[in-house]
Parts: structure tokens; C-alpha cells; sequence
């Protein structure tokens, strides 16, 4: 296509929407390409979001789509493959071979949870089967929870989620824990399986359970930007990685001249409010330097 926009932004979740949101209000050619593969798309709502506690997370991107549809944007569903320079601009390619070309890119793509090779967990995934206490704990407040280690930090989400609940039971599933509060149960032995009424331990136990815990690896969804040569970084807590993620300045500015970054690509362990005020201040940042 010979279309030319001022910014594509890649990825149509609350960093990419509300980025496309400011620069279309700043009069700005905006396109958004959405590959519909949100990270939260299982969870029942969206919370600690002022003003939208508890909308389904569908129903915040269709508020969202309309409200930057209002001001010109347009959005395009469909997964990107490729982005590369082309001369002056930025081409991105969906999966179709459809191109667009734009003076400079706003990347949100995300992450994705990579949970462990324990069966029953990606099938209770944003159900039973929780990772953010902050997201999920107030729904399973006072209730009978698991936590099933995956490192050596599992104390540390014990000890938070002892704030919701005093029913916790932390399965070390094989490895080291220490530190675990005195408040928390320890089981050791390594997991069979999990479903929703409880812990399967491979030497034949049960732990009746009403959740499930676990901390998954977070990979930044980023391998089609191999051509640009942007890198990724890995975060590291307690010296264990725990997520990768596109290094950017305070406003997304990558290392890469006219490519930006929002959302949990730039800010893994970030929250969907948090998301969407980066692609706001990612969209201001790159209206400016289209006047420069």
C-alpha cells in the first residue's frame, strides 16, 4: 500500500491504544496494527485501573478502539512479522503480506507468560490459576491458595499474598525455598499436576486448593523486530532472570532512530493502567519529535 503515516503503532492494548489515542488528538496520521492476542484476555477484569475497576478486558479495548477511531485512527487487525527502514520511513508486514509505511513506529506488543511444564496450569490460566496479587488477590481473599515454587524467590510472593489470605500453602516442587514466612505451609515433593480443586504431588498427595499461584517467565513478543537490530535486555531480580524486555528511555525512546517502545515490551512487571499512561507519554514524546 502507498499510504504513508506519521506513527504505526504496533500492538492494540492499552499502551498501543492510548499512544494512537494522544497522537490522533494531536492531529496526527495514526494506524494500529493489532495481532488480538492480549496478555489478559482470560482474566475476568482489569483492576487497580482508576475510574475502569473491573471491566473485562475486552470491553476496555472496544472503549478504547472506539475512543481513538473518534480522533482518526485507524486499526487494522493483524499479526506483524516484519518491521524494517525502508529510506527515511519504517515499513511493518503483516502476516497476509499487507504493508504499511510510516515516518516512525510506537512498538506494544508485550509479553508472554511462559508458565512451567506442570499440567493443568495452562488450563486454569486467569482463572484458578493466578500470577499478580495485585490483580487477582482481592478475589480470592480468605480463601484456601497455592503457591507452587519455580525458584528460589517463591518466598517472596509467599509473604505477599499472606496479605490476602492466611490459608497459604507453598509446594517447593523439587527446589531450595528459603526464608518462607512461619505463617505459610510448606509441602515438599515435586507437582504432578493441578485442576481446580487442588495440588496433585507425584508421590500420590492431594492439597485441596482454590487457587494457584505460580510465577511465570515473562518473553518480551518481539522477534519481528530482529531487522531494526533492537535488542533485548533481560531483568534480573535476586540475580535470577525473571523477563526480557526492549530498553527505552523514560519517554520509550529505543536505542533505534524513530522507533519507540510502551507498555509491558518496555516495563514487564507493569500494570494495565501503567501500560496505558506509557503509550500516552510515548505518543507525546513522538508527536514532538515529528516537529523537530
Amino acid at each position: 500500500m502507498s499510504e504513508r503515516y506519521d506513527v504505526i503503532v504496533i500492538g492494540g492494548g492499552a499502551a498501543g491504544l492510548s499512544g494512537a489515542l494522544t497522537l490522533a488528538r494531536a492531529r496526527r496520521r495514526v494506524l494500529v496494527l493489532d495481532g488480538g492476542q492480549p496478555r489478559n484476555a482470560p482474566a475476568g477484569g482489569v483492576h487497580n485501573y482508576l475510574g475502569r475497576e473491573g471491566t473485562p478486558p475486552g470491553e476496555l479495548l472496544r472503549i478504547g478502539r472506539e475512543e481513538a477511531r473518534g480522533y482518526g485512527a485507524e486499526i487494522v487487525t493483524g499479526e506483524v512479522v516484519r518491521a524494517f527502514r525502508d529510506g527515511d520511513d519504517l515499513r511493518a508486514v503483516l502476516a497476509d503480506g499487507t504493508g504499511f509505511t510510516g515516518r516512525r513506529l510506537l512498538v506494544t506488543t508485550g509479553v508472554v507468560d511462559e508458565l512451567p511444564d506442570i499440567p493443568g496450569l495452562a488450563e486454569g490460566w486467569g482463572d484458578w490459576v493466578l500470577h499478580c496479587p495485585y490483580c487477582h488477590g482481592w478475589e480470592v481473599r480468605d480463601r484456601p491458595v497455592g503457591i507452587i515454587a519455580t525458584s528460589a524467590l517463591a518466598a517472596h510472593p509467599a509473604l505477599l499474598w499472606t496479605q490476602w489470605t492466611r490459608d497459604l500453602v507453598l509446594f517447593t516442587n523439587g527446589l531450595e525455598v528459603p526464608g518462607v514466612p512461619a505463617a505459610v505451609t510448606v509441602v515438599e515433593g515435586a507437582v504432578a499436576k493441578v485442576e481446580a480443586r487442588g495440588v496433585h504431588l507425584q508421590d500420590g498427595g492431594f492439597v485441596p486448593r482454590e487457587a494457584t499461584v505460580v510465577q511465570t517467565t515473562l518473553a518480551a513478543r518481539a522477534g519481528f523486530l530482529d531487522e531494526l537490530g533492537l535488542p533485548l535486555a533481560t531483568l534480573h531480580l535476586q540475580g535470577l532472570p525473571v523477563a526480557t524486555y526492549v530498553a527505552a528511555d523514560a519517554t520509550g525512546r529505543t536505542e533505534v532512530p524513530g522507533v519507540w517502545v510502551a507498555g509491558n515490551l518496555a516495563d514487564p512487571m507493569g500494570q494495565v493502567i501503567g501500560a496505558a499512561a506509557g503509550g500516552m507519554k510515548a505518543g507525546a514524546a513522538l508527536n514532538m519529535d515529528l516537529l523537530l
